[in-house]
């Protein structure tokens, strides 16, 4: 058994759904081929530390110094940073609508 290799835009994809409410873990977990409900937790962890370059750094290399690979340009960096939080703006927008409207109920 080796180990599970996940893409970055799966890990996004997963804690987008998280964040979202509109998916249980388990059925995120079978629509995103995830073995272990951890595995979930880990990127969520690190999603609420803002360890953000954590995503999209290759298995058995957890970089900690300059928090990346070496070979992330600071553009990559910056578009991957921009990437992040547009995704942040429209979970916020998401949520402030679902608070609007269980208001009006």
């Amino acid at each position: 058994m080796g180990k599970n290799v996940y893409s970055s835009e799966v890990k996004w994809a997963v804690v987008k759904g998280k964040l979202s409410g509109q998916l249980t873990t388990k059925e995120i977990m079978e629509k995103h081929g995830i073995k272990n409900e951890s595995q979930i937790q880990t990127w969520m962890r690190w999603y609420r530390a803002n360890k953000l370059y954590r995503f999209d750094q290759p298995i058995g290399k957890q970089y900690t110094y300059g928090h990346g690979p070496e070979s992330a340009s600071k553009e990559e960096k910056r578009d991957r940073q921009i990437a992040n939080l547009k995704m942040e703006n429209e979970i916020i927008k998401k949520y402030l609508e679902m608070e609007k409207e269980l208001r009006k109920k």
